[in-house]
């Protein structure tokens, strides 16, 4: 049985297949036909739309190449790297490995794989096999001296639930839980020895192997052979794929073969030397290759697509590709991680044609065509998407800045700018008039533009508005009109002209001018734009939105739930959406109740804000410029910022908001800070009195640091406690009894996930609490009670006959007991007294580095949050030093580390004496130490380090050893208004000490 022979089988087939295959074709092109709209609605965006994050090991991968990734379905994705097993849940990277417990038998992982059940198979670079249950438990299959001690480089897994191993160079094997490895050598005719890092299993339980000179098959009668001759795929790379609908792909050097009816058909030749790597189909039946050099590309309705240049993604090969459950692509290669992942907005840079990415204005004419102005010049759409710079130069002869955009009866556009005053231009683009100072135009900005029902153009500069009418340039001479700088103008629809300026609003209605001072109302003074709605006046302050309606101003700001105080612009679209620019991105509400706020009906607006991790180029808005924000004609919102422009489709944004709800997973759970293995099937009994510690985790990879988190536990709370961003929860006393713990999360402004974690354990009693002991309590109570009364009644008998001599006995033993009670009370006083003395030493060791004497990591922190809180109540400054001496791993091994320790107490004693009587020196951990530095600024901490270093180097013979030289890195932070917690300040300490070793140690670094 030869190539020939499974040729013939592969190829055969009788004629009612014939009939068959044409009721599946018209099924299928009834279904397609019906589907169209829907699929219409689902078309992947422009690859150029995505948004991509990249990890590495510098993010805490422990390893930049992954072989493979794999979602389990709880939500987990788990790597496959050299250093290890490793899983991701939004925000933090846990690692199994050989020093784990649970641990593997080696780091290098080869290949996962899912199974139906949910359980993970793990293989490694050493023959053995790992299975991780959806419970929890761990099973291992060691390789036996029958079968190859070799990376496993796939695993897919048959209908008889057989789980087949492709040994790297070696042939192939199954795996079953009852009989092991059934380990089956490569024929020497074929070439396995040369196998490439992709086996799948098709519908018929065929195994197919790709290799680097053709493609080898395992077909159902167990023998190994090539493809069939005919296929033409017996040269060169060629692997297989099976795509999450079941279809077999063959790729083969530049092709691509999808096999039909056991015949290969080629689907798509792609251009160029190409040697593809990887392979995936998405839900939306897209094709994503990975290549050996050349990135990851992908097959679409936008034709065959690459990742936009200058992107700085990880190199080398992309050996991985895998879609997760929210439909986010990631891509494992040689040189690190990447994610792609569908957002809400679009954005334009200079990567796109932009002149500039600091972006002012943004103006669609009457043609519908897009004019975008920047900080270097003018731009315009074109058909492809991409933008083109406009020849429009200033007298110096470089692109002029542009602030404002507008656009004439005639058709004209108008430009303002800084310092080149107002550039008139044709439909085409080309120059007709540059208004400048020679033709009266005041100098400075030109920050707005707005053009009247009469064709009269009006433009806000530094020294007040002024009017253009032909080519004339007027200053406007009505009383009242402001003479300063001018941010904002818009017509009304009775004509009226309103102008904003730093100093509030001026309108100028016919020959007056009308005042309204935001001030009153929340202290607003400057005004960035204006928006007519209705009868109603909608104005963006450095206070939020004022709206003027019926002769009466209200407010919508801070107070009334705004998340920001300065807002650019308002646009309202076409579905009720209201889009607001700010210098904290973008934020939607809907009219209504932006109204039914600005009424008094409602005390407070919901309000969703968008930033870059919503595709937004940069979360800053620009604003103080016109238009900085627009609705285009199509129905789209963009939006300036200082990153690019952004723009987004309304329509599309129902279906992120209708985005599933996280599926909440417990993550670990400690018992007195040390951790236990909650996992698995046997209830956890948890000894009373003891702090028990339970982390959870929203299992969502689009918004992970904004999930919000409730929960429940059943026998202690009546209902639901929501937690906000909080990830863990404590509980100290609990009574003994049965619990279990219930956690849902969301995301912000979504429903709550029914997918809980769920956790029940049990609180074990103090062994005075169990009933059985108290029981017997009683019992011996009751007996002492019985035997006490007797014991009384016979001695009062007695007592009739004895009691002259017994008073006197009894007045004798009294004094006796008062002197020994005040003996024992002496004693009692003195033992207090020493207790307190050994509380206080054992206070002053909790917080004292044993080593140093200096404050250790738990004294350090404490005091760090003490000072952090007030130097944010009070406004002080407060600086933050951490250090760590530098090659102190060869000072231990080269001297001993007894030498090392000398050194420590050493250093101590140098940076204690550097320092004032409010600085607090520190030891927090090895050879790493921290000054936090009270009332100082970062020049005077700079300063401290610098006298700190010249004290190191002026100590000579360190410890006592001759020519001993002690050198320090350091990072040097002050506390900034991003740094909400100690632990984020510390952070940027930390990142800046990494830093400074990175440049060649012996130096601070500043964060």
């Amino acid at each position: 049985m030869g190539g020939q022979g499974a040729g013939r089988r592969l190829a055969g087939r009788h004629p009612e297949h014939h009939i068959g295959r044409l009721l599946r074709l018209g099924v299928l092109w009834l279904l397609l036909l019906l589907a169209s709209p829907l699929a219409a609605q689902t078309v992947a965006p422009p690859l150029r739309d995505y948004a991509i994050d990249v990890w590495t090991s510098r993010n805490g991968l422990p390893h930049n190449s992954l072989r493979d990734i794999a979602q389990t379905p709880e939500g987990h994705l788990w790597f496959a790297t050299w250093e290890g097993l490793v899983r991701y849940n939004g925000l933090d990277f846990t690692v199994f490995d050989r020093s784990t417990r649970p641990g593997l038998r080696d780091n290098g992982i080869g290949a996962l794989l899912v199974d139906r059940q949910g359980g993970l198979w793990i293989s490694d670079s050493r023959g053995n096999v790992t299975y991780r249950s959806n419970a929890g438990q761990w099973r291992v299959w060691e390789h036996q001296a029958n079968t190859p001690e070799v990376l496993i480089q796939s695993m897919q897994m048959d209908s008889q639930g057989r789980l087949w191993l492709l040994y790297e160079g070696k042939g192939i094997g199954y795996l079953t839980p009852e009989t092991g490895i059934v380990y089956q050598p490569p024929p020497p005719d074929l070439p396995l020895a040369m196998s490439f890092t992709k086996l799948v299993v098709d519908a018929q339980d065929r195994v197919w192997i790709g290799t680097l000179d053709g493609l080898v098959l395992r077909d159902n009668d167990g023998e190994l052979k090539r493809a069939p001759a005919e296929w033409g795929v017996d040269k060169g790379l060629t692997w297989p794929y099976r795509a999450p609908d079941g279809a077999l792909w063959i790729v083969a050097g530049e092709r691509l073969y999808r096999v039909e009816d056991d015949r290969l058909v080629l689907v798509h030749s792609l251009p160029g030397q190409l040697h593809m790597t990887a392979m995936l189909q998405d839900r939306h039946g897209d094709l994503w290759l990975g290549t050996e050099n050349q990135g990851l590309l992908r097959i679409s309705s936008h034709g065959l697509e690459r990742l936009p240049a200058g992107l700085n993604l990880p190199g080398g090969r992309v050996v991985s590709l895998r879609e997760d459950a929210e439909g986010s692509i990631w891509v494992g290669a040689n040189g690190g991680l990447y994610r792609l992942r569908e957002t809400l907005f679009s954005s334009y840079t200079e990567r796109d044609g932009l002149s500039g990415d600091y972006v002012r204005t943004v103006f669609e004419d009457r043609d519908h065509r897009l004019w975008v102005g920047s900080a270097s010049g003018l731009d315009q759409q074109t058909a492809d998407g991409r933008f083109r710079p406009m020849p429009l130069h200033n007298r110096g002869g470089k692109a002029p800045s542009v602030l404002s955009l507008a656009q004439g009866p005639e058709g004209d556009l108008w430009v303002g700018t800084f310092g080149d005053g107002v550039y008139r231009l044709r439909a085409d683009g080309s120059l007709r008039h540059n208004y400048d100072a020679a033709d009266g135009m005041p100098g400075g900005n030109i920050r707005a533009i707005s053009i009247d029902a009469a064709g009269v153009v009006w433009a806000g500069t530094q020294k007040g508005v002024v009017r253009i009418e032909g080519e004339r340039v007027q200053v406007s001479d009505v009383p009242g009109m402001p003479g300063g700088l001018i941010t904002a103008l818009e017509h009304d629809h009775q004509g009226n002209l309103w102008i904003g300026t730093i100093e509030g609003i001026r309108v100028l209605r016919g020959d007056h001018v009308q005042s309204i001072d935001l001030a009153p109302m929340g202290g607003g003074r400057s005004v960035f734009g204006f928006h007519q709605i209705g009868d109603a006046m909608w104005i963006s302050s450095d206070r939020g939105l004022y709206r003027w309606y019926k002769d009466r101003l209200s407010r919508v700001g801070l107070e009334q739930g705004m998340p920001v105080d300065t807002v650019f612009q308002l646009v309202p679209d076409r579905l009720g959406n209201v889009w607001i620019s700010s210098n904290r991105g973008v934020l939607r509400t809907d009219m209504a109740t932006l109204n039914a706020v600005a009424d008094g009906r409602t005390p407070r607006v919901a309000v969703e804000r968008y930033n870059e991790i919503d595709g937004m180029a940069n979360a800053q808005a620009n604003g103080s410029s016109g238009p900085s924000a627009i609705l285009r004609q199509n129905g789209s919102f963009w939006v300036v910022t200082a990153g690019g422009l952004s723009t987004v489709d309304p329509q599309r944004l129902q279906r992120f908001r209708e985005r599933p709800a996280p599926p909440a997973a417990i993550e670990n759970v400690q018992v007195d800070g040390a951790p236990v293995l909650w996992e698995g099937p046997e209830r956890n009994l948890i000894p009373g009195g003891r702090r028990l510690a339970v982390s959870f985790v929203g299992l969502s990879y689009l918004m992970s640091d904004r999930i919000r988190y409730r929960t429940r536990l059943e026998g202690l709370d009546a209902g639901w406690v929501e937690r906000g961003p909080q990830r863990s929860v404590e509980f100290v006393g609990l009574p003994p009894g049965d619990y279990t713990l219930h956690v849902a999360a969301s995301h912000p402004g979504g429903a709550w996930g029914q997918q809980e974690a769920v956790w029940s354990f049990t609180i074990q009693p103090f062994w005075w609490q169990r009933h059985s002991v108290q029981a017997l309590i009683g019992l011996l109570l009751l007996g002492a009670l019985v035997a006490l009364y007797r014991f009384l009644l016979q001695q009062y008998k007695a007592s009739n006959l004895r009691l002259a001599r017994r008073v006197d006995e009894a007045t004798f033993d009294l004094q006796a007991q008062t002197v020994h009670l005040q003996a024992l009370n002496q004693e009692k006083t003195e033992l207090a007294e020493r207790l307190a003395r050994q509380a206080e030493a054992f206070e002053r060791q909790a917080r004292e580095d044993a080593l140093t004497g200096l404050a250790n990591r738990r004294g350090f922190d404490e005091t760090l949050s003490r000072d952090f809180a007030r130097s944010q109540r009070s406004g002080h400054p407060l600086s933050l030093v951490v250090l760590d001496i530098d090659h102190f791993k060869y000072v231990n091994d080269t001297y001993s580390h007894s030498i090392g320790d000398l050194v420590l107490k050493e250093v101590a004693e140098v940076i204690a004496a550097a320092c004032r009587d409010s600085d607090l020196p520190a030891r927090t951990g090895g050879e790493e130490f921290a000054l936090l530095l009270n009332d100082t600024r970062l020049e005077e901490a700079a300063q401290v380090c610098a006298r700190l270093r010249g004290l190191f180097h002026d100590h000579p013979d360190w410890a006592g050893v001759k020519g001993l030289r002690v050198t320090f890195s350091a990072g040097l932070v002050e506390l900034a208004n991003d740094d909400r917690t100690p632990a984020l300040l510390y952070q940027r300490a930390d990142r800046a000490l990494y830093r400074a070793k990175s440049d060649g140690r012996d130096r601070t670094s500043i964060g």
